[in-house]
Order: C-alpha cells, then structure tokens, then sequence
C-alpha cells in the first residue's frame, strides 16, 4: 500500500510539473480558451497531456530503440513542428475575435480538431523526453523493487497531474474572461500569436544550426 501511494504522488507531481512549462501549447490553450470558450482550451491541453503520457510511457517502459529515433531525428521532427507552428501563428494574429462573438463554435468536430492540435504540438517537441528523464530520475519513478501494478497506478496519475493542470489552467482563465473586452482580445490574440511565431522561429534556428553543424 505504501508503493502505491509513493507511486500515486510522484506520477501526480511528474504531471503537473510536465505540463507546466509554458511553452507554444499552453499559449494555444489560453487563446483558445479566451476566444473560443473553455471547453475548446481544455480539450487542447486534453491532447498535449495525451502527448506528455506517451513520451512517459515510452521512457517508463524502456523503448530505447524508439528513444533512440526520436534522438537522432530529433531536428527534423523540430523543424516540421515549428513549421507547422508558424502556421497557427499567423493564423492566431490574424484572427478576428468579433467574429467568435457572433457564433459559438461547440461542434464535435472543432473540439476533435483541438484535442488533436494540442496533442501534435507536443508530440513534435521530443526536447520534453529530456525533462521526462530528469523527472523520472529526481523522483525516483524507476526502480527494481517497484511491481508492474504500481506503475500502472503510477502513470494513470501522470495523465491525471496533466489533465488537472490544464483543468486548472483553463479554469481561472475562464474565470478572467469577463475582464477582457473586444479590444483586449485582439490584443491578446497578436501576443500570443507573436509569441508562437517566436518559438517556431528559435525552433527552425535551432533545427537547422544543428543540421549544419
């Protein structure tokens, strides 16, 4: 029983601290959240948690031939992410809020598209396999005497530490919502859509530096 809760606390904190770095996704959620209501931010960060459990779930388990892949095509698969970055970038920037104002968009299909997006976005970043590693490595996540069941509960509450931040995170911004007028949105809009511009640019920088060199 005592695994169990060690196993239990450590997987929630390896989730919460894997999720909250800042990054391009959690911009994504936030504008999203504003935007398009919270439903559609909290499917977005939905996906990147899925995203955050599979690179767990990789290096728990020890596909060393699939880290191994993910090492070696590290730049290129950085290079298309960013690419692909630039792209909701611009979009983001110019993206006009009055326009959300005039319908909601609830279809299934938008929140499928949100639930994807946020899980691409992280997945193309295989930078997050070196932070998973020094999680696992400063709370002890990996080790002999530990039972398969209690690394099941283990990673059952990875995904919940993820999924609760991004609860939490769409929650209060949600809640701040209000405070924004037509005017603050646009603003935001071109803020974060700078900002992810911003990463995808250091990123493709960064890809093809490493490439050359």
């Amino acid at each position: 029983m005592q695994e169990i809760f060690h196993m239990l606390w450590r997987g929630l904190a390896i989730g919460v601290l894997v999720s909250a770095p800042m990054g391009p996704v959690g911009m994504l959620c936030i504008q999203r959240t504003l935007n398009k209501g919270r439903r559609s931010g909290l499917h977005t960060g939905l996906g990147a948690a899925l995203s955050d459990l599979l690179y767990c779930l990789l290096t728990g388990f020890g596909l060393s031939f699939i880290e191994g892949f993910l090492e070696r095509n590290q730049d290129v698969i950085q290079l298309i992410g960013s690419a692909v970055l630039i792209g909701f970038g611009v979009y983001i920037f110019k993206q006009n809020p009055s326009k959300r104002l005039k319908k909601a968009p609830s279809a299934t299909a938008s929140f499928k598209k949100d639930f994807i997006s946020g899980f691409l976005f992280t997945f193309s970043n295989p930078l997050i396999l070196f932070l998973i590693i020094g999680l696992f490595a400063r709370f002890n996540f990996l080790m002999p005497e530990i039972r398969f069941y209690h690394y099941i509960v283990g990673f059952i509450f990875i995904l919940a530490g993820a999924v609760g931040w991004w609860y939490v995170v769409t929650l209060f911004v949600d809640k701040v919502r209000a405070h924004f007028n037509l005017r603050s949105m646009w603003l935001i809009n071109r803020v974060i859509g700078s900002i992810i511009l911003i990463f995808a640019c250091v990123g493709i920088a960064t890809s093809i530096s490493n490439m050359a060199s």
